[in-house]
């Protein structure tokens, strides 16, 4: 198992190269200037149609220099001859120049490699310590929900397969199809109008993480309104993740109480909760484990309309705000922090399946 871990944590290395490629080369060559943004023009099209042709040009380039902009993008680039007259193809047209090292993504990689992810271009404070402020209250959302949904999902799913074709298994399966067919920011929106002061119940706060009064509260006072404010996303968060997991834990579990070896247990005269939880309950769950490579990822993906819902300052809120606004900086450290939690979503899978199926091993054996 070890030399399997040692490949994949190699083979991390090329796949983030890959993304963060990718992810660089889409959030630079997307319409728009941030530097335009950061001198006063709302956008490049404002420029092309003869808005703000007032604007101050040196400031703009004074701008480009301090955050690497007036620098090519990558290692290697194009130089095309768009001459009419020139008979060569649009291929045979085109010349590559070496810019070194002096480029934009190697600039940002060797600042990366040291963990410094730069200085957000909205208001020049340093990414990582942005990042380090709102990570945490995602993270926290994030991993309450998803116990909260494996906590409700696996019970769920088992009961509903051991009791499949009842009133009870029509009832789940019918509830568990509406919540999953709901969007989440509908659901949000609901809970704030019935219970966060709209017209109905007064019950719970429907916005930020703390009230107003919150630094002159006790500690056990802090705690209770740090959960009272959270009761509302953590229910948004949960419901959707439990009814797909839910339906997943049924299927894995109707499909594995049809073994042979089951039967053969039953006729064993083992009881059925020794049948269900000792034999067929492991293998059962390896749908359940796989669900969870992708858990990780979409802690921040998943974060982006909820947090801003709630108007909770966590790493969803931060990505929508830093796209909305181009910042570079951060948009960049987002997609590499999502990239490098779904390679370790995926490979905590991967060594989880040993853990419910011992008959999947990583090594070969040796003859």
């Amino acid at each position: 198992m070890l030399n399997y871990i040692i490949r994949r944590i190699l083979l991390v290395f090329p796949t983030l190269f890959v993304i963060t490629v990718l992810s660089f080369a889409i959030s630079r060559l997307a319409p728009g200037d941030p530097a335009e943004l950061k001198a006063g023009v709302g956008s490049s099209q404002g420029l092309s149609t003869g808005q703000g042709r007032d604007l101050n040009e040196k400031m703009i380039q004074l701008i480009r220099k301090q955050w690497n902009l007036d620098k090519p993008l990558f290692y290697v680039t194009t130089i095309e001859d768009f001459d009419d007259d020139n008979p060569k193809s649009f291929f045979s047209r085109l010349t590559f120049q070496w810019n070194g090292t002096k480029n934009q993504y190697h600039i940002w990689t060797a600042n990366v490699l040291k963990l410094d992810f730069g200085k957000s271009f909205r208001d020049n404070q340093p990414v990582l310590d942005k990042i380090k402020e709102r990570i945490p209250i995602t993270l926290t959302l994030n991993l309450i929900s998803t116990f909260l949904a494996y906590l409700i999902a696996i019970p769920l799913g088992i009961y509903s397969a051991v009791n499949q074709h009842t009133i009870w298994d029509r009832i789940s399966t019918v509830t568990v199809f509406i919540l999953y067919s709901l969007p989440n920011f509908w659901i949000g929106t609901m809970l704030i109008i019935f219970f966060g002061g709209g017209d109905f119940f007064d019950w719970f706060p429907y916005a930020g993480l703390y009230s107003n009064n919150y630094e002159s509260l006790s500690t056990m006072a802090k705690f209770t309104d740090l959960i009272w404010h959270m009761i509302l996303p953590i229910a948004v968060y949960t419901y959707g993740s439990f009814a797909y997991l839910s339906r997943q834990m049924r299927v894995g579990m109707l499909e594995i109480i049809r073994q042979d070896y089951i039967r053969t247990a039953r006729a064993k005269g083992l009881t059925e909760n020794v049948v269900i939880y000792k034999h067929a309950l492991r293998n059962s769950l390896i749908p359940i484990v796989t669900i969870l490579a992708y858990i990780l990822p979409a802690m921040i993906g998943g974060s982006v309309i909820i947090e801003t819902i709630f108007t909770i300052p966590g790493m969803g809120s931060l990505a929508f705000e830093a796209i909305t606004s181009r910042d570079y900086p951060i948009v960049m450290a987002v997609f590499t922090i999502s990239a490098v939690l779904t390679l370790i979503g995926i490979l905590l899978a991967d060594l989880l399946y040993s853990v419910v199926d011992p008959r999947i091993t990583f090594g070969s054996k040796e003859s």
